[in-house]
């Protein structure tokens, strides 16, 4: 019998680790269509009196707040992997930061300028979030005018500080840590609930899914034969669903309660852990087709200009329209202006993402491998054009 590791391939199979993952952008794109779909209709309009079944669709975009969970999961996978395939390899530091850099400051920094010229955020605000502190903001008594850079700011503090610990501790204490981190953190959740705090938003309570990413990017790096994943992969699975399952009776499905507030983070990391090595292993079989769907894949491509743009087309629609023809904004009874806005908006946000993506974000992109090379292997893992990035910040 042959041996099935991660990183070599089979008679069968491909390795799960590629230079090419096609089907990380499927995931990509189902995350941030959840986040797009929760802030379209639930978010906004969940108090809205309509019928039955448009009370239906409200509901079903209530979870989509864990896509933000599942692009954690994702960068600490493929964040954690990079920095391992290039630890030691020259210019360390200066690599992994420059290509971070012209990924991710580029439309970031041009979606700030856009919230100062629309009026779509406070001055304070877009300076704190210049620094990466949008989650940080009520310390300094700002509000946070622009919800989706909370996110952006948690992975902006994993990128600034992983490097350093990635470099300077072994794989296997890396591992340790990364565990220590996702047992640890519930238990500050708890502590801050219990204070009548925050159980969320803030890094320190929500690291653990990036630190769970991290703990499946060391295990596929430790020679682990592909049934030790498959089955792996099953109990990430199960352990997530009897969480969920047993905990409901006692408040695991809202914050409000303690064992949410400490646990519903770490079931929802736990599932998407499982299918993210559901997906590398459909990924690298003869059912890939069944993970790499094109219009998925489309949204993963766009994904970090979406994320970051479709909150301010929804506002910018919402202007206008009180504005000029209040007749078509949403109100009680009217679901069929909620699908309006929705598309219209939407298509636009897809549209401006997409010209982002392929023509501003991209000259960027296509600056890195001339400045500082890439690495093989899980650097170059995320996009089908191999230019892509990882969780939230996404292409």
């Amino acid at each position: 019998m042959s041996y099935e590791s991660a990183t070599g391939s089979t008679s069968s199979s491909e390795a799960l680790i590629r230079p090419v993952m096609p089907e990380l952008d499927t995931l990509r794109g189902v995350a941030v269509l959840w986040v797009v779909l929760l802030h379209g209709f639930y978010w906004q309009y969940s108090t809205l009196s309509v019928g039955a079944l448009a009370r239906k669709i409200l509901v079903l975009t209530q979870p989509g707040w864990v896509g933000v969970n599942l692009f954690f999961v994702l960068s600490g996978f493929l964040i954690t992997g990079i920095l391992l395939d290039s630890k030691n390899r020259p210019s360390f530091y200066r690599r992994f930061y420059t290509r971070r850099a012209l990924r991710i400051l580029p439309p970031y920094y041009a979606l700030l300028a856009l919230l100062l010229v629309l009026h779509s955020a406070s001055t304070p605000f877009v300076g704190l979030s210049f620094i990466y502190l949008a989650n940080m903001t009520n310390f300094f008594g700002v509000a946070c005018d622009y919800g989706p850079l909370w996110s952006l700011a948690v992975e902006e503090h994993f990128y600034i500080v992983w490097p350093m610990i990635v470099r300077a501790t072994t794989r296997r204490r890396l591992a340790f840590l990364s565990m220590a981190i996702v047992i640890v953190v519930p238990a500050l959740r708890v502590a801050s609930f219990n204070r009548g705090g925050s159980t969320g938003w803030y890094t320190w309570l929500v690291v653990d899914g990036l630190a769970t990413g991290s703990v499946l990017a060391v295990y596929l790096r430790g020679g682990c034969q592909r049934k030790s994943v498959r089955r792996l992969c099953r109990t990430l699975l199960i352990s997530a669903v009897l969480m969920g399952v047993l905990g409901y009776p006692f408040g695991i499905t809202t914050r409000e309660r303690v064992l949410g507030a400490a646990l519903q983070y770490t079931t929802v990391n736990v599932f998407f852990a499982g299918i993210l090595l559901l997906f590398l292993l459909f990924g690298s079989s003869s059912r890939k087709g069944f993970v790499k769907s094109p219009i998925l894949r489309f949204f993963g491509y766009i994904s970090y200009g979406l994320y970051l743009d479709h909150l301010l087309v929804f506002r910018m629609y919402d202007r206008i329209g009180h504005r000029y023809v209040p007749a078509l904004m949403p109100a009680d009874g009217h679901f069929d202006l909620v699908l309006l806005r929705f598309a219209l908006a939407v298509g636009v946000a897809i549209g401006v993402a997409y010209l982002s993506r392929r023509y501003f974000e991209g000259y960027f992109l296509g600056l890195k491998d001339h400045i500082v090379p890439g690495v093989p292997s899980q650097a170059n893992a995320l996009r089908p054009d191999q230019n892509s990035s990882s969780g939230v910040e996404a292409a």
